[in-house]
């Protein structure tokens, strides 16, 4: 288990100054009266624009409408084998109502059927939209083949797509409508789980007639949701679509699920759902199933998967496909958070009042390269290899971040800036000058691996930044730097996609679980040299870097 970092410079958040800014804001209220405001809110309001229906007003409505469905059906013309089941209503500012109906033919389910009837504010049918065209009438509800072959057929087809451990749940007849002339078929759903590890939902049609295979898809189905976070703004995030239920659950990044531990420090928790597939408020809430940490968490996820993918070609941090898990709220005031490699998760804490989590960007970032740590080098955690172990994630995280190119949290090199663990707004690490924290060391000495690895990690992060960008000051995305050198020499950096590259083939081909700072020298020039050649700029620049770092 490796937290973000050590618990001995904890500090105590001021809250007056949020009191006052609260108070100075509900002395911002407009004046006027408040028929004049409802009126200019009604005025803004288009009148297609949906209302918001009670719980209470929204069941009245479906009950209402699914009592005249039959006078319905027969108003738009449907046959007498037809009927109408409601699945759901809206209704427009106007008292425009729009019903939607799925269509059954002779007791059976017509997929494909569907269709929205729009009633004016009078009750008058003003026109239906149908998902086809064709009428609705089989010849026979009789099957010429038998369940048992439909069944064979649609296990076949989820073999066929790489489906591990596939069971059907039986075959059921329906009439398909999905495409061409209606006909009597069977709809098998095939479940266990597709070839990433998703689970698997495939629905495949069957003519009941001939025993062709019509039509196939998966039930399991990609969202994307709106996240709005804490530290990045409002994002987008892949979410999962079961049944009406959205689930905080992205099965295009090797099945990676958010999770409300809610206080709990074990076990995995609730998987969050919402309704709207809108997860958060972008504000901090003390509230322990709050949204807006878990699409903190989400969001984080997402952008790591998507940095190792297309910065390094790696398929998740075990490079197998497969996605970790996250964790949100655990315990209570936990201001910290930290991998863990035998739940193969990330888990974050609240921060102080429970109002503050550690579920920033580059600290989503650093929680997972831990895991890419653990399954490639497997660097100790302690001495000096547990301070390049943190380093590590203190690398990709801000390679995470500056990957992401998000407007909220541009990237940079500093380390958990966003989540005020100090309590005065400053960051937890800097990799330009590592000592600015006040603990970390910005060269090597014999006594290095004696500190806390959070400490001792600022060698590695210090050489990083000047492999990068080079000594002296600068500014980059609005961020002052000033970084010094051991030896008093001028480094130039390479850029920051190069060095990433070395670190990265140094730490999955040429360090070990004990490598120390002087191997890491060995293991970058290596690195270098492969990628780059041994008379290459970069060679020659990792070799300054290091030097400039007391690291000969």
């Amino acid at each position: 288990m490796t937290p973000l970092y050590t618990r001995h410079k904890r500090t105590t958040l001021a809250i007056a100054t949020a009191v006052a800014a609260g108070a100075l804001l509900a002395t911002g209220v407009t004046t006027g009266t408040a028929a004049a405001q409802a009126d200019a809110t009604a005025a803004a309001t288009p009148l297609a624009a949906p209302v918001q229906l009670s719980a209470s007003a929204r069941t009245s409505l479906l009950q209402e409408r699914q009592a005249e469905a039959a006078t319905t059906a027969q108003q738009i013309g449907l046959g007498a084998q037809e009927k109408l089941v409601v699945k759901d209503v809206v209704k427009d500012a106007d008292g425009t109502v729009h019903t939607r109906y799925e269509r059954t033919y002779g007791g059976l389910p017509v997929l494909g059927g569907d269709l929205v009837v729009h009633t004016s504010k009078a009750g008058k049918a003003e026109g239906v939209t149908k998902a086809t065209k064709a009428a609705i009438k089989v010849a026979s509800l009789t099957p010429k083949i038998a369940a048992g072959a439909a069944e064979k057929q649609a296990l076949g087809a989820a073999k066929s797509l790489g489906s591990d451990k596939a069971a059907a749940d039986g075959a059921r007849k329906v009439i398909w409508a999905g495409s061409g002339t209606p006909v009597l078929a069977y709809e098998t759903v095939v479940g266990g789980f597709q070839d990433d590890g998703t689970p698997n939902q495939l629905h495949v049609i069957t003519d009941a007639a001939t025993g062709k295979k019509l039509y196939e898809y998966q039930g399991v189905e990609n969202a994307t949701g709106t996240g709005k976070t804490l530290y990045s703004g409002t994002v987008s995030l892949t979410t999962n679509l079961s049944g009406s239920t959205y689930q905080l659950y992205d099965t295009t990044r090797g099945g990676h699920k958010t999770y409300n531990l809610a206080r709990g420090t074990s076990g995995t928790g609730s998987l969050f759902t919402d309704a709207d597939n809108v997860w958060g408020t972008g504000t901090a809430s003390s509230s322990s199933s709050d949204q807006t940490a878990a699409a903190d968490a989400a969001y984080g996820a997402q952008e790591t998967w998507d940095f190792y993918k297309s910065t390094f070609g790696r398929n998740g941090i075990k490079n197998n496909g497969v996605g970790a898990y996250s964790r949100v709220h655990y315990s209570s005031g936990y201001v910290n958070a930290f991998w863990d490699d035998s739940c193969f998760c990330m888990t974050y804490g609240d921060g102080s009042s429970n109002t503050h989590p550690l579920t920033s960007l580059d600290v989503a970032g650093h929680e997972m390269s831990h895991g890419v740590t653990s399954n490639t080098a497997g660097l100790n955690y302690s001495g000096e290899s547990g301070g390049l172990n943190e380093a590590t994630s203190d690398i990709f995280g801000t390679g995470v971040e500056f990957f992401a190119g998000n407007s909220s949290d541009v990237g940079d090199y500093l380390i958990g800036e966003k989540i005020n663990i100090n309590g005065n707004g400053t960051p937890l690490r800097y990799m330009d000058k590592p000592s600015k924290d006040g603990g970390s060391a910005d060269y090597w000495s014999s006594s290095v691996g004696n500190k806390d690895v959070h400490y001792s990690s600022g060698v590695a992060n210090h050489f990083f930044y000047l492999l990068s960008e080079g000594s002296g000051a600068k500014t980059i995305n609005g961020v002052s730097y000033n970084s010094p050198t051991y030896n008093g020499s001028t480094v130039t950096g390479i850029g920051r996609a190069k060095a990433l590259q070395i670190w990265y083939k140094a730490l999955t081909t040429y360090m070990t679980s004990t490598t120390k700072y002087a191997g890491a020298r060995t293991a970058t020039l290596n690195a270098a040299s492969a990628l780059y050649g041994s008379t290459s700029a970069e060679y020659k620049a990792v070799a300054a870097a290091w030097s400039a770092v007391n690291v000969n």
